[in-house]
């Protein structure tokens, strides 16, 4: 319960005392150790991972955990020997021989580390960090075509691996292979075109062929490479939190940590994979923890604001975005946040304020302008909506969104009822069943008077989108209309019990009442509550 509420010091005290009374149990030892890694304390950590180990050789949690703690207090040949223990195990894991493998390379064992990556590549043959490690450590043994070789082997497997890829192309600036490295280079930005570490070493080694050709020294690209146990297992922790194992992930970084105590890269991760664990005081401490100076810093505040939100507190995530705009000035997406935080807030002036500036700095951006549409709609200016909604259609003719919005606008009017179709259906033809765009073309058949044409496309509105009020009562004017009192009572009790919204609730209210004179008796509002 302590630890569900965020209360660690607690949670620690009552395993220390769950562990006094009953030593003998490794599981208790081995939670305890656990918790007092995420505390900080190491050595108590280390000592009740030996015990655990002492007592049950074969418990391979506790090994790797212990293994962990002593790589990262830098007692490394003894991290080595109980890497080497799990291994004789059989087990089935890459984190061990990974972890083993870089401890080898780092102490310049380079034979070692291969041996114990190709145990691993011939037990898991789709291994990409198996090949990957052996690619840098070939490379760092300056065997650099057998590298080139293992890089190969692991893009074959995962073609997209920016890792592999930004490795691959520092071999070939080794190998002086000029040609394939830029190409390289270019393919990763192509997947990822905000990699600002392809894009740094692609721009470094353009400069460096033209004019710093000392500063392309193989020795100093070689370098680059890392041997770092504790960034190997930042990288595993990132795979744990691509499977959704958080607690795997969080114990990697919590190791990381304990090491670095100041790789905010790390104590970033950490906040994120709490946050996706929807353990927001954990995350918050973590996130909190990061300084300004810190390039991590402004997406810290970003996922800061995102649980600030989920909590409900608005005034929080708006302060935390702002906080992070203070190091980014000007960055699209998170003003787009932060004027979906005030619109959310009921702040529309402030939204509009935010989404006109954004339209400054991106002024052909289709979704700003159908955003700031929405928001002026929301203000009841109907012609700054309605133009900004046909300059989001001029923009991309393509988008959806827009060409419904602006053609269900002009049906609620009544105008443009024929240019209002043809914006829907072209809606409809790139999203064939959207139900509110559905909605939409029944409507405008409504404003026309075609009735039975819109009883057959509000039907289908209803349908495809559960328990919409605004939807179900379009299909109740559409029943009344025809005579179909019973229905259209029917429908908009349905309505009624879908919908909090006050002004929804009076017009349901006189709609209902008003089909009295053929048989539906008055309806009080406290009936239909």
């Amino acid at each position: 319960m302590a630890l569900n509420a965020g209360d660690y010091d607690t949670a620690l005290s009552e395993l220390e005392h769950a562990v006094s009374h009953d030593p003998n149990t490794p599981f208790l030892r081995l939670r305890l150790a656990t918790l007092a890694l995420r505390q900080g304390k190491l050595a108590e950590a280390l000592e009740h991972c030996r015990k655990v180990v002492a007592s049950e050789p074969d418990n391979i949690a506790a090994q790797r955990l212990l293994a962990g703690l002593l790589s990262s207090t830098g007692q490394e040949n003894e991290a080595a020997q109980v890497y080497e223990s799990i291994l004789t195990h059989g087990s089935d894991d890459q984190e061990p021989y990974l972890y083993l493998s870089v401890l080898y390379a780092k102490q310049g064992r380079f034979q070692e580390a291969i041996d114990v990556l190709k145990r691993l590549v011939s037990r898991h043959p789709q291994s990409v960090l198996g090949y990957y490690y052996l690619g840098q450590t070939h490379a760092a043994a300056q065997e650099l075509e057998q590298a080139e070789a293992y890089y190969h082997e692991a893009l074959s497997i995962n073609p997209q691996s920016e890792l592999v890829l930004l490795d691959l192309a520092l071999v070939y600036e080794m190998q002086k292979k000029n040609t394939q490295a830029i190409e390289v280079y270019e393919k990763a930005l192509s997947l990822n075109p905000r990699s600002e570490h392809a894009r740094e070493r692609l721009g470094r080694f353009y400069l460096g062929q033209k004019k710093l050709d000392d500063a392309l020294d193989q020795f100093q690209a070689l370098e680059k490479i890392e041997a770092d146990p504790q960034e190997t297992r930042l990288k595993i922790s990132l795979i744990y939190r691509e499977k959704g194992d958080y607690e795997q992930a969080a114990t990697s970084l919590n190791l990381v940590l304990a090491s670095q105590p100041e790789n905010h890269r790390a104590r970033y991760f950490l906040g994120v994979v709490y946050t996706e664990a929807n353990q927001d005081v954990k995350a918050a401490v973590e996130l909190l923890h990061i300084p300004r100076q810190d390039e991590y810093f402004a997406d810290a505040r970003v996922y800061l604001s995102y649980i600030y939100q989920r909590q409900g507190n608005i005034a929080q995530a708006i302060t935390a975005v702002e906080q992070a705009l203070s190091v980014k000035e000007d960055d699209a997406d998170l003003i787009g946040f932060l004027a979906s935080l005030h619109r959310e807030n009921n702040d529309r002036a402030k939204a509009v304020e935010l989404l006109e500036h954004l339209i400054e700095i991106a002024p052909d951006n289709d979704q700003y302008h159908f955003t700031l549409g929405a928001v002026y709609d929301e203000l009841k200016q109907k012609e700054r909506c309605i133009r900004h909604m046909q300059k989001a259609i001029a923009l991309n003719p393509e988008n959806a969104a827009a060409l419904n919005y602006l053609g269900y606008t002009w049906a609620e009017q009544g105008v443009h009822l024929d240019e209002a179709e043809q914006l829907i259906l072209r809606a409809l033809a790139i999203e064939p069943n959207d139900g509110f765009y559905i909605d939409s073309l029944g409507w405008v058949y409504y404003q026309r008077g075609e009735y039975m044409e819109a009883i057959q496309h509000l039907e289908r509105a209803v349908e495809l989108v559960d328990a919409d009020p605004i939807l179900i009562e379009h299909l109740g004017d559409a029943y009344s209309k025809i005579g179909r009192t019973a229905d259209a009572s029917r429908v908009y009790r349905e309505a009624i019990k879908n919908t909090s919204e006050e002004a929804q609730l009076n017009r349901l209210r006189t709609k209902l009442n008003a089909l009295s004179p053929v048989g539906i008796h008055k309806t009080s509002g406290s009936e239909l509550q």
